[in-house]
């Protein structure tokens, strides 16, 4: 009888996982949901996380994510730090997700994290000091590369480009694309002057730098382009170059928002957008996060590609939430090729 008895636990046991069901806890914490870009960074990692769980249904495992949103300016920098806090602290999170707000302010959270043995996924920023897990960006070297390549090929090599920058140095990605297009028109020999830099990464600084460069230049042809790093603000200094019927000024900029494809198209300001394929940092952060739960090989570096829409390539851009398309050769640069490639390191 005792044997029956244990023999029918045991099977019922066998026909019932959810009993051993595990459930991961994955700490998401994002930027912006202003910022169309980040939106579709989140739907990245939501997709894959999605379709992870599909995968475990027949273990009974489940993914749960725990998202926190930080929000703009210096409010969204301090809440992310009280955000990272509470994961670590009191919600038991076996791994986090992080798009940082600054590459500084999240150094105290994450060496708690690496003291509490939690990995820590970084996408689209690093944090300066402490142990992340994996780090995964756009080629923002890439991106801005792609833009001083084709702004220089709009000039003649002996004209002096008059260039005005507006820059966002408290990141990481947007450092990087500056210095990609410092060192394109130096490699294209190109001559240029910078004669201006302003501050912008969201709408509200975006519209205060297209009113301050307005009023510093108030004179057609005083500016020949605009770097703009990105098109959180840099599309409020467009709009701003646009009401001015500044139509002289090329504008350069990064992450492929559709109102700046738009404008390409149209001719209007915007010459060259380098664009980000934001779902694809999402999704490349969630599947590390899984390998890495899951004991697996991860790497520890992913460079995501990023796309040079012009007007000639407007219609191959996928859009963000799209996958990544073939090469092709450049139109302004005969002989070379767009880079697809995603770069890994482990």
């Amino acid at each position: 009888m005792k044997i029956l008895i244990l023999l029918t636990i045991v099977s019922v046991l066998a026909h019932a996982p959810s009993v051993f069901a595990k459930e991961y806890r994955v700490g998401v914490l994002y930027w912006s949901m202003n910022i169309e870009g980040q939106v579709a960074m989140r739907k990245g990692v939501e997709e894959v996380a999605l379709q992870l769980n599909q995968d475990l249904k027949k273990s009974n495992d489940h993914i749960k994510l725990i998202p926190y949103v930080a929000g703009d300016g210096e409010a969204g920098v301090a809440n992310q730090i009280k955000q990272m806090d509470q994961m670590i602290d009191k919600d038991n999170v076996d791994i986090i997700i992080v798009q940082p707000t600054d590459n500084a302010a999240l150094v105290a959270p994450l060496l708690k994290a690496n003291a509490k043995k939690i990995p820590v996924v970084a996408y689209d920023q690093y944090i300066v000091k402490g142990e992340i897990a994996s780090y995964i960006t756009s080629n923002n070297y890439q991106a801005g590369y792609l833009d001083g390549e084709y702004l220089a090929s709009m000039f003649a090599d002996d004209y002096e480009m008059k260039l005005v920058l507006v820059e966002y140095p408290k990141v990481s990605s947007t450092v990087e694309r500056v210095d990609g297009l410092m060192d394109a028109l130096k490699t294209e020999k190109q001559k240029f002057k910078v004669i201006g830099t302003f501050e912008a990464v969201e709408p509200v600084s975006g519209k205060k730098a297209g009113a301050d460069i307005l009023a510093k230049f108030p004179n057609q042809n005083s500016i020949d382009a605009i770097f703009t790093v990105n098109d959180g603000g840099g599309l409020s200094v467009v709009e701003a170059i646009m009401a001015a019927k500044r139509n002289e000024i090329k504008i350069a900029t990064v992450d492929g928002d559709p109102r700046s494809v738009k404008n390409i198209k149209a001719s209007q300001n915007t010459v060259i957008d380098s664009a980000q394929f934001c779902a694809e940092l999402g999704r490349q952060s969630m599947s590390v996060a899984w390998k890495i739960l899951k004991g697996e090989k991860y790497p520890k570096k992913i460079l995501v590609p990023t796309f040079p829409i012009v007007k000639s390539t407007a219609n191959i851009y996928p859009g963000w939430l799209g996958k990544i398309p073939n090469k092709f050769e450049k139109s302004w640069k005969k002989g070379n090729f767009w880079d697809n490639q995603f770069l890994e390191k482990y």
